[in-house]
């Protein structure tokens, strides 16, 4: 996209030729033909700035220093933009079956932590408390399904969450 970014630089700027061409990658009177309208005509500029490729700083020092070059902002770390984890999402459509996947997993795996159910289906305490407790306001609708066939988790995750429990209880006991 050098030419839209060469159109927005000289739409936009006060930068000379050279240093547009020189950013852009382009010849002078490349640049200079796109600034009196026989090149890139009816193309959509492309703005370095919000893409992250120039700061607004950047241009002001190569507006007051016609001998000064755009230099390119370092790219962003990858490992910085990760951010942590948060809860799974469950749309909205399928909210209602998480209390059935509780249920399973209180019935048929009692070993499991309430923090374990927690991560692995995105819920509540408070939520795994009152289906346990028949404290649910759907408790007469709840019947236990699995919660991998509901689609809340993997069977690779249940099954780690069910032998780290079990590990756990055998060192406890």
């Amino acid at each position: 996209m050098p030419k839209a970014t060469a159109v927005w630089l000289i739409g936009n700027t006060s930068l000379t030729f050279d240093q547009i061409a020189e950013f852009c990658g382009m010849h002078p009177l490349e640049v200079q033909a796109i600034a009196d309208g026989e090149s890139a005509v009816g193309m959509v500029g492309f703005d370095p700035i919000s893409s992250g490729q120039l700061a607004h700083s950047e241009i002001e020092r190569c507006e007051a220093d016609t001998t000064a070059r755009l230099v390119l902002t370092p790219p962003i770390d990858a490992a910085s933009l990760v951010s942590k984890k948060k809860g799974k999402y469950t749309p909205v459509a399928k909210r209602h079956e998480r209390p059935d996947a509780i249920a399973w997993i209180l019935k048929y795996h009692p070993e499991i932590p309430d923090a374990k159910i927690v991560k692995l289906l995105g819920t509540t305490k408070p939520m795994i408390a009152s289906i346990r407790n028949k404290t649910h306001w759907n408790t007469p609708n709840i019947k236990p399904h699995s919660p991998v066939q509901l689609g809340f988790c993997t069977q690779a995750e249940l099954d780690a969450a069910i032998n780290a429990s079990t590990k756990e209880s055998q060192k406890s006991a």
